[in-house]
């Protein structure tokens, strides 16, 4: 049986979602911040610096990379527990994931092609990036948003919370540690205080006393002192020399 979007409405305006398990809000705000810089990036990009138009190119590759994984892991653990409990609840965000790497695969194409210029050319092969780049953008914030209610709908409505944190769980440590501390790179700036403690409380709690170490190092440099100090008094963390209370 499929379910349609009038039937998921539902279910999310009768659910109780406060205090539920959110898989996506996480790594979706992750995704918002890391979209949002690389387009700026591009934006403003000299392109007749060559190390900053190197640098900046490789940050949409990257971003390209960072976009098919996630729809991947997306793939397959999300929408496998989606279609386990609703048949046909993740079939229109399916569909999506299909032309979203088609996008992906483009942008690549852009980003090789505007390699290959020089001078005038090459700034308007930039701008031609730009305003591609910005389109997929706004693409993906939409279908996040779909995500982030339709599908937590569903999920609510057929998971508990304890299933929940173990699909999380799956998920978690089917990436390799190097994309892991990438995306706690992103992911901890973006958050509220609150969820910035909760993830990383629990890293604390369970993930070997190097992996900490490690995640609070990506992490660190992209806080303010303010949210640095909130975050280091809720991890009981030795204070900073010279930082002020907050």
């Amino acid at each position: 049986m499929k379910i349609d979007t009038r039937e998921m409405e539902t279910l999310q305006a009768s659910g109780d979602s406060v205090g539920r398990v959110d898989l996506y809000v996480g790594i979706h705000k992750a995704l918002r911040a890391l979209m949002v810089d690389v387009l700026t990036a591009v934006g403003r990009m000299d392109t007749d610096d060559e190390s900053e138009f190197e640098w900046v190119s490789s940050r949409v590759l990257q971003l390209a990379e960072v976009c098919t994984s996630h729809l991947t892991h997306e793939n397959d653990f999300v929408h496998v527990a989606l279609e386990a409990r609703r048949p046909g609840a993740s079939a229109r965000i399916a569909n999506e994931h299909i032309a979203h790497g088609v996008a992906i695969a483009e942008l690549e194409v852009t980003v090789r092609r505007m390699r290959a210029c020089e001078g005038e050319a090459r700034a308007r092969a930039a701008l031609d990036l730009y305003r591609e780049l910005a389109l997929f953008v706004a693409h993906n914030f939409e279908h996040m948003h779909v995500e982030e209610t339709a599908h937590n709908a569903v999920l609510w409505a057929h998971y508990s919370d304890e299933e929940l944190l173990a699909l999380h769980g799956r998920i978690l440590a089917s990436l390799p540690a190097e994309e892991n501390l990438f995306t706690l790179r992103w992911m901890i700036p973006a958050m509220t205080p609150a969820e910035r403690l909760q993830v990383l409380a629990g890293m604390q709690a369970h993930a070997p006393a190097p992996a900490f170490a490690a995640a609070l190092d990506v992490v660190q440099p992209h806080l303010d002192l303010r949210g640095w100090a909130k975050l280091s008094r809720g991890l009981d963390l030795a204070p900073v020399a010279g930082l002020v209370e907050v």
